[in-house]
């Protein structure tokens, strides 16, 4: 039975299907000679791709909204019909796009649906008329290749949002406003964090000064954590022999995402899309004993992705970037428990960085997939008990596995409420068979580990644009780039804010002084908008009884107070990861 939930989800995306329809009917009033790519309903919206005789620019945004009003107005009538894919062929001869998805149509019968003059091919369902689309809003232009084939047209596409009522639909506007504002490729601009640039490459980070230092606090807390639960430090090239992908499965279940090999001697490298292998080749150095058992190999590899170019994003979507990976080489009595450690260790780390509000997905096995059904079924099932073990609450990913074996999700929730993809823990019996990766069993004999792959942050580039997003670049003061800015009322006052910014500098602090000939008002709010924490502000009166005046970066400004008084407090904030800048008292 469809719950009402469900059924006002359904009627909401049909309305923002019937949304697309009704933009693309509006398009083709402006411009009769539109050619039509798809148009259906997303989160929150819709969207339609045109190949169009002229760039949109914003200023057409309002002229088909206006047109999509008189439509709407009209109340006409969605109306489908079925016709052969010889019919469909004439009614669409002018539209190349259309034609292509009809010759990929297995059945000869297709649905057609008509409101209007707009006739389209789409399977439905729609509302019973256009009138029946309420608050609805176009947001912006973007480029999109043909069926995200870089190699094929890039059409204009016309991104919308639709809701039941105004009042819904103002509420997301004010959401989207707030995510413009937090959007972390902005961010990482104006504060100086990271630039993705053509001359370098599309998808490949270039981390400025100011972002490596958040990443390095990032990763010696890393680090620092795993080691404290055992886990040993490795590093691996980042290239390898395309044989070992052979060996492993990648070449067969994992081809689109591979570079094309190199030729390096005669022999055929690729750069590597895992760090797994690696780590595979160090157990294998030697005979290991099931008293060793389990072994724990960390790193944060970065390995190399092939990404169409139309789906890079900022940070979120790169071709290269570094994983905080690693790697459990356990016995079957074990599995359990490392599963259950590494759950722990995952949370902790969500929890530190700020993250209060996350989901868990168990993923089963896919269509395609290496190993017998029963290794899957039993790994599943292992899933299944650590998190119930653990107290958690999951929901059931179906497929959604990885070729090699059943996974946890952990995706976290930002400020925004947006879910971003974070830890996974995947356990793996078609590896270490693969590559006979074994132990000396207290029986004497061979016996086949169980491998676990697992990272607790996801990457270090999707991780930066978490935080950012979650932040608002406003990061605590354990991870901002520049934790104190002294700002010199006068040039006369430099002397004394070297001296504090060197003590500073001593005690742990990353400080910098503002030297700039710019007015005391000024530096402040450039500070401010550098999000730095603290500001210490130094004059006369500062100078003549060796204080400082601490401003916060919300414009609260404090009470004089020591150098010393301040530095404890602030050392206190950073070594214990204050989720927010604590103010000394």
């Amino acid at each position: 039975m469809t719950s009402k939930k469900q059924a006002e989800e359904e009627k909401l995306e049909r309305m923002r299907h019937s949304a697309s329809h009704v933009m693309a009917e509006a398009v083709q009033s402006i411009f009769p000679e539109a050619k039509f790519g798809i148009g259906p309903p997303i989160e929150d919206g819709f969207y339609y791709d045109f190949d169009l005789p002229r760039p949109l620019t914003p200023d057409d945004l309002p002229d088909i909204e206006d047109k999509m009003r008189e439509i709407i107005k009209a109340n006409q009538p969605f109306i489908r019909r079925e016709v052969t894919k010889e019919e469909a062929r004439k009614l669409f001869s002018a539209q190349p796009y259309k034609l292509e998805l009809i010759e990929e149509l297995p059945d000869d019968k297709l649905s057609l649906y008509q409101q209007g003059a707009f006739l389209d091919l789409c399977r439905g369902p729609h509302l019973n008329s256009t009138g029946e689309i309420k608050a609805f809003k176009l947001l912006n232009i973007a480029g999109a290749y043909w069926r995200g084939d870089e190699r094929r047209p890039m059409l204009q596409r016309i991104y919308g949002v639709a809701f039941d009522t105004q009042e819904a639909l103002e509420e997301h506007l004010k959401r989207l406003e707030e995510a413009a504002r937090r959007d972390h490729r902005k961010l990482g601009k104006e504060l100086d964090l990271f630039s993705i640039q053509d001359e370098f490459g599309p998808g490949l980070v270039l981390w400025h000064p100011k972002g490596a230092i958040i990443r390095r606090q990032i990763e010696d807390f890393w680090k620092d954590e795993h080691a404290k639960r055992g886990y040993e430090l490795v590093y691996t090239p980042h290239l390898a022999r395309i044989d070992l992908w052979r060996t492993s499965g990648h070449l067969e279940f994992y081809q689109d995402y591979l570079y094309s090999p190199m030729d390096v001697e005669g022999q055929k490298y690729i750069l590597k899309p895992m760090n797994c292998l690696g780590h595979i080749l160090i157990y294998k150095t030697k005979l290991r004993s099931y008293r060793e058992l389990p072994i724990r190999y960390a790193e944060l590899g970065t390995v190399y992705r092939y990404e169409r170019s139309g789906v890079l994003h900022g940070l979120s979507r790169v071709r290269g970037f570094t994983q905080d990976d690693a790697h459990i080489f356990c016995r079957p009595d074990q599995l359990e428990e490392e599963v259950i450690s590494v759950l722990e260790l995952a949370l902790f780390m969500i929890d530190t960085f700020g993250f209060s509000n996350y989901q868990l997905l168990l993923s089963t096995r896919p269509e395609k997939y290496a190993g017998t059904v029963e290794a899957w079924d039993e790994a599943t099932d292992i899933l299944r008990r650590a998190l119930e073990r653990s107290g958690l609450k999951y929901d059931i990913d179906p497929g959604e596995g990885v070729f090699y074996g059943p996974k946890i999700d952990i995706k976290f929730e930002s400020a925004l409420g947006k879910a971003w993809q974070g830890p996974t823990i995947q356990v793996d019996f078609n590896l270490p068979s693969r590559f006979d990766v074994t132990y000396i069993g207290e029986d004497g004999k061979e016996h086949t580990v169980v491998m676990v792959h697992r990272t607790v942050l996801g990457s270090m580039e999707r991780f930066l644009a978490t935080l950012l997003e979650h932040y608002g670049g406003a990061f605590p003061v354990w991870l901002a780039p520049v934790q104190v800015r002294v700002i010199p009322v006068a040039d006369r006052h430099l002397e004394y804010a070297d001296k504090l910014e060197t003590e500073l500098k001593n005690a742990g602090i990353r400080a910098e002084v503002d030297r700039r000939a710019e007015r005391i008002n000024q530096k402040i709010r450039q500070a401010q908008l550098e999000k730095v924490p603290y500001m210490l502000v130094v004059g006369d009166k500062e100078v003549a009884s060796s204080t400082v005046s601490l401003r916060l970066r919300s414009g609260e400004q404090l009470a004089s107070l020591s150098l010393e008084r301040f530095k404890e407090a602030a050392k206190k904030a950073i070594a214990s990861r204050a989720k927010d800048v604590a103010i000394p008292g």
